[in-house]
C-alpha cells in the first residue's frame, strides 16, 4: 500500500464518524421541526462540555495504549472538594479550582507511575483509582453539597453571545481550549510523538531512546488534570457536588474516543474525532428526546451498537495497515 493509501486509511474512521454525526444531525433536521438550527448544534457542546473535556484527556491515554477507569470517580470527587472548599470551608474560587486540578493531576500522575515502575496493567491500576476516588467523595460527605458562590453561579449562568441571538456557555470555551491544548500536544510536541510511538511499539519505543517513562506518567496526569477540570465544569452545570456524580462516565468517554477513530490497540487517533465523538453521542440524545416516547436510556443502546460497529471497522483498519507494514511501503501508523 502507498503511503498515500497509508494516510487515507489512518484517517478511515474519524471521516466515518464525520459522516455519521452528519447524517444523524441531518435526519434530525428533516424529521423534527426546530431541529436544525445554529443553537441546537451549539447545545450539542453546552450539554457535553464536561463530557468533552474528560474525553480529550481519555484521548492521549487510548492512543498511548491503555486505559483509564478512575476519569468518573475524580470527576465526582472534584464536585465534592469544590463544593466543599466553597460551601464549609469558606475557600475562595481562586484558591479552590488550583487545589482541585493539582488533586487530579497527583492522582493521574501516581497512577501512571505505578503502571510503568511496576508494569502494572492499566486496567487494574486505574480501577483501583476509581475506587480511591469514589471512596474519598463519601469521605468529604455522604450528602450533596449545592453551591451558591456567586463566581460558580456566574459561571453557570453566563452566555456569550455567538450569533445572531445564539450563544454558548463559559463551559464550552473550556473545553475548546482544552481540545485546543490537546490538538497541539499529539501534533506538534515530541512529547505527542512519543504517545504515538508507545502506543504503536512501547519495547521499540524504548530501544529508540525515547522517554517512556516520563511520558507515561504525563500522560496519566494529564487525564488526571482534564478528569478535575471535567468536574469543575460539571460543578459549573450541576451546581452541587454528590459522591454518586460521574457514575459510568469513564465508559462514555472511552465509547466516545472509540466513535471518534482512536484505535484501542493505540497508535493512531486524536482529538478532532473525540469531538465528534462527542457529537455523536449529543445528538442521539437530542433526537430521542425530540422523538419523546423513548426512553433515555435508548442513548446507552445507540452508543452499545455504535461501539460494536467501530470496533469492527478497526479491526478492519488494522487488517489495511498491517498489510501495509508487509509490503514495506509504509512504517507503522504515526501522528
Amino acid at each position: 500500500m502507498s503511503r498515500k493509501g497509508l494516510i487515507n486509511l489512518r484517517s478511515l474512521p474519524s471521516l466515518v464518524t464525520l459522516g455519521l454525526f452528519l447524517l444523524m444531525f441531518g435526519a434530525g433536521s428533516l424529521s423534527f421541526p426546530g431541529f436544525f438550527s445554529l443553537q441546537n448544534f451549539l447545545n450539542l457542546f453546552i450539554d457535553n462540555a464536561y463530557l468533552l473535556v474528560l474525553a480529550v484527556g481519555m484521548t492521549l491515554v487510548i492512543v498511548a495504549g491503555g486505559i483509564d477507569l478512575s476519569v468518573g470517580s475524580m470527576l465526582a470527587l472534584s464536585t465534592m472538594l469544590s463544593s466543599f472548599l466553597l460551601e464549609r470551608a469558606g475557600w475562595k474560587p481562586g484558591q479552590v479550582i488550583p487545589t482541585v486540578l493539582a488533586v487530579g493531576l497527583a492522582l493521574g500522575a501516581f497512577m501512571g507511575y505505578m503502571i510503568h515502575a511496576f508494569s502494572l496493567p492499566p486496567f487494574i491500576v486505574t480501577l483501583a483509582g476509581l475506587y480511591l476516588a469514589r471512596g474519598l467523595c463519601y469521605v468529604v460527605s455522604i450528602d450533596a453539597i449545592g453551591i451558591k458562590n456567586e463566581f460558580w453561579q456566574g459561571m453557570a449562568n453566563a452566555r456569550i453571545p455567538a450569533e445572531a441571538a445564539n450563544s454558548v456557555s463559559p463551559s464550552v470555551i473550556i473545553a475548546l481550549a482544552v481540545v485546543a491544548a490537546g490538538g497541539f500536544i499529539l501534533r506538534s510536541t515530541k512529547f505527542g510523538r512519543t504517545i504515538y510511538a508507545i502506543g504503536g511499539n512501547e519495547q521499540s519505543a524504548v530501544l529508540m531512546g525515547l522517554p517512556v517513562a516520563r511520558t507515561k506518567v504525563g500522560i496519566y496526569a494529564i487525564s488526571g488534570f482534564c478528569s478535575a477540570l471535567s468536574g469543575i465544569v460539571f460543578s459549573f452545570y450541576t451546581l452541587a457536588g454528590y459522591a454518586l456524580n460521574g457514575r459510568g462516565m469513564e465508559m462514555d468517554a472511552i465509547a466516545t474516543v472509540v466513535i471518534g477513530g482512536t484505535l484501542l490497540t493505540g497508535g493512531v487517533g486524536g482529538v478532532v474525532g473525540t469531538v465528534f465523538g462527542v457529537l455523536v453521542y449529543g445528538t442521539i440524545q437530542v433526537l430521542i428526546m425530540f422523538q419523546g416516547t423513548l426512553n433515555s436510556w435508548w442513548t446507552r443502546i445507540a452508543i452499545g451498537f455504535l461501539v460494536f460497529l467501530f470496533c469492527l471497522l478497526q479491526r478492519v483498519f488494522e487488517a489495511g495497515r498491517g498489510k501495509s507494514g508487509k509490503d514495506g511501503s509504509a512504517g507503522p501508523a504515526s501522528c
